[in-house]
């Protein structure tokens, strides 16, 4: 049954899991508040892998008052020992009657047998309460149990007419310092900021986050299927790890990357190049939750075209550059309108000068998910 304050408790709660939205990561974002009679008397969120889990921290901040208390956790308890111990036994363990969970925990080896845990030990348990603003907190997280890959996104600078740079390749800067500053936030939730090879051999960059307050760094990963990344590239001289993933099987090059810092994964070779949906996979092998392309046009689309991307994140500058300047993503001919790529928009807002737009791929029967 639901009660009146279910809902202002639980928004509570996942006003708390975004606080862990560039730390927690590769564990979901989680928070956790412990009320009586609809007042609040603990709070808690996940800060970080290996740390005390939202559950354990509210209950601690709550003391003696979690007993007979309900707990509202946006995600499905851990019933499991895992960096830490199952959540189930510290609810059980202090005694707290009623247990909300916004949303199941997609993890299989996490949530085995929670609900029944705790409504063994006498607890009421009710699920599925704000699901859907649960769901958004950790879409890599979710992605990576159910599809086994990351979540990915891929953010584009352009002009009102959708152009990323010259015809000569000139491309600083097309947005406003207010737009690059933002997107030092999207890469700070990343788990890995993904390019190719030619962005490296043009600009050079370090793909590092660039806030005083970043407790962590994103792997940089490069597509380079012949092995062309310079090892005294700036990506090793930044803080974070870089992976170079190829289809070359020149060992004497690759001891060269590792000797500057990078770890190489050679895939075999598809249409074109590396195997992206492979990559992905690999990817997600090694817990990376959220991928953040930053690539150019040749890149973007072929992970468009093998329907890897979930979202977009583009910054629309108010200018015009013209039909001879690069364009946003290389797809091939689209012959009709049934064809194209659908999306749907769920965020536009301005930063500084420019508009940011935040679009979801929509997937079709025949697309995929």
């Amino acid at each position: 049954m639901t009660h009146p304050s279910d809902h202002r408790c639980m928004a509570r709660a996942l006003q708390l899991a975004q606080r862990g939205l560039y730390t927690t990561d590769p564990n979901p974002r989680v928070g956790c508040v412990l009320a009586r009679e609809g007042e609040i008397v603990g709070e808690g969120w996940h800060q970080r892998a290996g740390e005390a889990h939202a559950e354990v921290l509210a209950i601690k901040d709550a003391g003696d008052q979690a007993r007979g208390a309900t707990a509202y956790v946006s995600l499905e308890p851990c019933n499991h020992q895992g960096r830490t111990p199952p959540c189930t036994e510290a609810l059980v363990k202090a005694g707290v009657a009623r247990v909300v969970i916004a949303s199941k925990d997609p993890n299989p080896q996490a949530n085995h047998g929670a609900s029944q845990r705790l409504k063994e030990a006498g607890i009421e348990v009710q699920s599925g309460v704000m699901e859907a603003e649960a769901l958004t907190l950790n879409p890599g997280y979710i992605s990576r149990m159910i599809r086994s890959r990351p979540w990915v996104r891929i953010k584009m600078a352009a002009s009102l007419d959708g152009r990323t740079a010259m015809a000569s390749g000139e491309s600083k800067w097309i947005t406003s310092a207010a737009a690059r500053e933002d997107v030092q936030y999207w890469r700070a939730r990343s788990s890995a900021i993904l390019t190719g090879v030619g962005t490296v051999l043009a600009d050079d960059p370090s793909l590092n986050v660039r806030l005083d307050d970043a407790e962590r760094q994103p792997l940089r990963v490069i597509v380079d299927s012949h092995l062309s990344t310079p090892d005294t590239a700036k990506l090793f001289a930044s803080a974070g790890g870089v992976l170079i993933v190829t289809t070359s099987e020149d060992k004497n090059y690759s001891e060269r990357l590792r000797s500057a810092g990078a770890e190489v994964m050679l895939l075999s070779a598809s249409t074109g190049g590396v195997d992206l949906a492979d990559m992905m996979v690999r990817l997600g092998q090694q817990e990376i939750n959220e991928v953040m392309v930053e690539a150019g046009a040749t890149l973007a689309g072929a992970l468009l075209t093998a329907n890897l991307v979930d979202e977009l994140i583009v910054y629309l500058a108010p200018h015009l550059m013209g039909n001879q300047a690069r364009g946003m993503f290389n797809l091939a001919a689209i012959e009709q309108l049934a064809d194209r790529v659908a999306l749907d928009i769920v965020d536009v807002r301005p930063v500084g000068r420019d508009w940011r737009i935040q679009a979801k791929i929509v997937r079709s029967a025949s697309r995929g998910g």
